[in-house]
């Protein structure tokens, strides 16, 4: 598998500056990546270029391995008349059905699944969309601040079950919480200015997974790391 983003240049029309100049990093397993910098540094354009929703751009964008590229934001909704679990029902195939069982519960969705859409919390409404990504065909997930509203001790419990469930995928998670991508993901490309050459730089994080311990003092430097090259 090769994700790679090769020379991005971009700018939306009207605007003074580039989003992107010459933009590159590179991604070659399979495994739990992050989009890491400050609001308007275009983490989200980014995003939407790789997973063909934004043209007009210079560059090329590289999915060797990763054939269906699906992206999933925080604020994207379901018709709210529908329960949750006849919308989990219409994307999951017979095979898929254990899965879905399995990321209900592990969301902690599964009490919920007779309810409708509109009566669930905002991170309730975002943890059941995940699943419903999940639950189809892809190798390179984008989730773009996908659990915003959700709990920190329930975050951790879903990203773990994720790296878990699905060694072979490729995912760049999206966030402004600096401790959670230098723990959970392996490589977090940090954004800089356009200005700024490189725009990115890649850190190495802790890349933790189920049952694995991590030192306060190699978070700390990750996190320092982070900060540094941003």
């Amino acid at each position: 598998m090769r994700i790679a983003c090769e020379d991005i240049t971009f700018q939306y029309p009207g605007a003074t500056h580039p989003t992107f100049n010459r933009l590159s990093f590179h991604i070659r397993e399979p495994g739990f990546n992050a989009l890491f910098g400050p609001s308007g540094v275009g983490k989200t354009s980014l995003a939407r270029i790789m997973a063909g929703e934004l043209k007009g751009y210079a560059g090329r964008v590289v999915t060797e391995g990763a054939p269906t590229c699906l992206y999933t934001y925080n604020t994207e909704r379901l018709p709210g008349w529908s329960s949750i679990g006849r919308h989990l029902n219409r994307v999951t195939s017979q095979a898929g059905k254990r899965k879905k069982d399995t990321l209900a519960h592990v969301f902690g969705m599964t009490p919920l699944l007779t309810t409708t859409f509109s009566k669930l919390s905002l991170g309730q409404k975002n943890r059941i969309n995940l699943i419903r990504y999940l639950l189809q065909d892809f190798q390179l997930l984008i989730m773009d601040e996908s659990l915003a509203n959700v709990d920190e001790a329930t975050r951790e419990t879903i990203i773990l079950e994720i790296k878990d469930i699905f060694p072979e995928a490729c995912f760049l998670y999206i966030s402004h919480n600096i401790v959670e991508v230098s723990k959970f993901c392996r490589d977090i490309i940090v954004f800089r200015n356009p200005q700024k050459s490189p725009q990115t730089v890649s850190v190495r994080g802790l890349d933790l997974k189920k049952k694995e311990t991590f030192s306060r003092t190699a978070l700390d430097r990750i996190m320092l790391e982070i900060m540094n090259a941003a």
